[in-house]
């Protein structure tokens, strides 16, 4: 085995552990664990046999499995992008509802226009 090839291994696995143990705490589907491990268990695959992604792209219609690997790059980074904006925009809705929430809570009723006003 290259050198490369179990550095790369090793990032890989390195990944997933990070992954699945960081992620466990909060609400990640189980569709989206499932879905990173494979890609994770694909990286390696293609790490350990790179004439087989080869013969895959072939199958698959792309010229090269360098290809086939940069066009599921292109869409897990699109993923990846998406998923993190939804994440943004949900975070956004919570913040604005506490801020309401806050808002109601600390609110004065108006004072009557006919009583002057009292400046500390």
């Amino acid at each position: 085995m290259i050198v490369i090839q179990i550095v790369l291994i090793i990032a890989v696995v390195l990944l997933l552990l990070f992954f699945l143990r960081h992620h466990g705490k909060s609400k990640t589907a189980a569709s989206v664990k499932i879905g990173f491990s494979l890609f994770m268990v694909f990286g390696v695959l293609a790490v350990l046999f790179p004439d087989e992604v080869t013969t895959v792209a072939n199958w698959l219609g792309v010229g090269r499995g360098t290809d086939l690997l940069l066009y599921g790059m292109v869409v897990a980074f699109g993923f990846a992008t998406i998923n993190t904006y939804l994440r943004f925009k949900e975070l956004e809705l919570r913040y604005a509802k506490l801020v309401r929430a806050v808002a109601i809570q600390n609110s004065e009723q108006p004072q009557d226009e006919k009583e002057p006003v009292k400046v500390d």
